[in-house]
C-alpha cells in the first residue's frame, strides 16, 4: 500500500488494509512454495500445509511487503519469495514451540496444534521440513538473503531465544539486573530476531541503500521486543477465543515474561515506549515508510 493509499486513513485501518494484501500475496507465493498435500510423503506434506494455511496474521511478511516499498521496492518474485521465507520458518517455530518438549500447548491459532492433529513425531518432522523450506525461499533472493535469515534462525535468535525460555522456567522471577538481562535476552531471539530479519529481507529485495536498510533494521528490532511485550500482556489479559491459543500458560510454567519481571502496568508503558522508538527509526525513509508506522501501532495495540 502506498503513502498515497494511507492518507486520510486511521493507523488500524491503514495496518488492517496492508495486512489483508499480506495475507492474499503471502498466501499465493507459500502455494507456489510449498509441495501439494498429495505429494509422497503425503502426510508430512499435509501437515507442513495444515501449519502454515491456519489463518495467521502474516505480520511477517507485511513487514517484507512495506520495507520492500518504503525503499521504492516493486512487488516481484523476489519480495514474493522473501514473504515465503520469513512465514515457513516462522511456522516452523511454532510447530516446535507447541510441541510436548517445549511448550506443550494443544491449541494454535483456535484449532488443535500440528502435533495433536496428526502426531508428534510427523509435527518434528513438519517443522524440519519447513525450517530447509525458507532457506530455499530466502536462497531466490539472493545468498545475503540467506545469512540474514540464518542469523535469525540460529543460536543467536530464535533457537537460542526457546533454549534461554526453556532454562528460565521455573526459576525464581525478581526484578534484578541478571533476570531483566536473560528476559530481554529471551525477547529479542525468539521473536525480535526474525521480526527484524523480515524488515531485513524486504530491504535486500528490494535492493535497498544501506542507510535505509539500517533504518529497516532499527526498526524491525524496536517492533520485535514491542511485539513479545505486548504478548506477554495478552497471555496474563486476554481470553481463549481471543488468542485463539491457550491464556495464562506463561504464568502457569513459570516462564520470564515482562509482565512476571515488571508487571502489567510496566509492560504496557514498554510497549508503547518500543512503539515510539521504532518509528522514530523511520524518519529518514518519510512518508513511503507509513505502512510501517502503521503496523507498528497494530503490534502495540492489537488484541491477539
Amino acid at each position: 500500500m502506498s503513502a498515497a493509499e494511507t492518507a486520510g486513513t486511521t493507523p488500524d485501518a491503514a495496518a488492517q488494509v496492508l495486512l489483508s494484501e499480506a495475507v492474499r500475496l503471502s498466501d499465493a507465493a507459500l502455494e507456489r512454495w510449498l509441495p501439494p498435500a498429495g505429494e509422497a510423503p503425503a502426510r508430512l506434506h499435509q501437515a507442513m500445509r495444515y501449519s502454515v494455511f491456519a489463518g495467521g496474521k502474516r505480520l511477517r511478511p507485511a513487514l517484507v511487503l512495506a520495507a520492500a516499498r518504503a525503499v521504492g521496492g516493486a512487488l516481484d518474485d523476489r519480495i514474493d519469495a522473501a514473504m515465503a521465507a520469513v512465514e515457513v520458518l516462522h511456522t516452523y517455530t511454532l510447530v516446535h514451540d507447541d510441541l510436548p518438549a517445549m511448550d506443550d500447548d494443544d491449541l494454535r491459532r483456535g484449532r488443535p496444534t500440528c502435533h495433536k492433529a496428526f502426531d508428534e513425531a510427523t509435527a518434528i518432522l513438519a517443522g524440519d521440513a519447513l525450517q530447509t523450506l525458507a532457506f530455499e525461499c530466502a536462497a531466490h533472493v539472493g545468498a545475503e538473503a540467506v545469512s540474514v535469515l540464518a542469523r535469525a534462525a540460529g543460536s543467536r535468535g530464535v533457537v537460542g531465544g526457546q533454549q534461554d525460555d526453556l532454562d528460565a522456567e521455573g526459576q525464581p522471577i525478581d526484578a534484578s539486573p541478571a533476570t531483566r538481562a536473560r528476559l530481554e535476552r529471551i525477547h529479542r531471539g525468539k521473536t525480535a530476531a526474525l521480526i527484524r530479519a523480515s524488515c531485513e529481507l524486504g530491504a535486500l529485495a528490494a535492493k535497498a541503500p544501506t542507510a535505509a536498510r539500517d533504518a529497516l533494521r532499527a526498526y524491525g528490532e524496536a517492533i520485535g521486543l514491542a511485539f513479545q511485550v505486548a504478548d506477554d500482556v495478552l497471555d496474563a489479559t486476554a481470553s481463549a477465543a481471543a488468542l485463539g491459543k491457550t491464556p495464562g500458560k506463561d504464568a502457569a510454567q513459570g516462564k520470564l515474561t515482562y509482565v512476571a519481571v515488571h508487571g502489567l502496568a510496566a509492560a504496557r508503558h514498554e510497549a508503547e515506549r518500543l512503539e515510539r522508538e521504532a518509528i522514530a527509526a523511520l524518519a529518514p525513509l518519510g512518508a513511503p515508510a507509513q505502512p510501517l508506522r502503521a503496523l507498528g501501532r497494530f503490534v502495540v495495540r492489537r488484541d491477539h
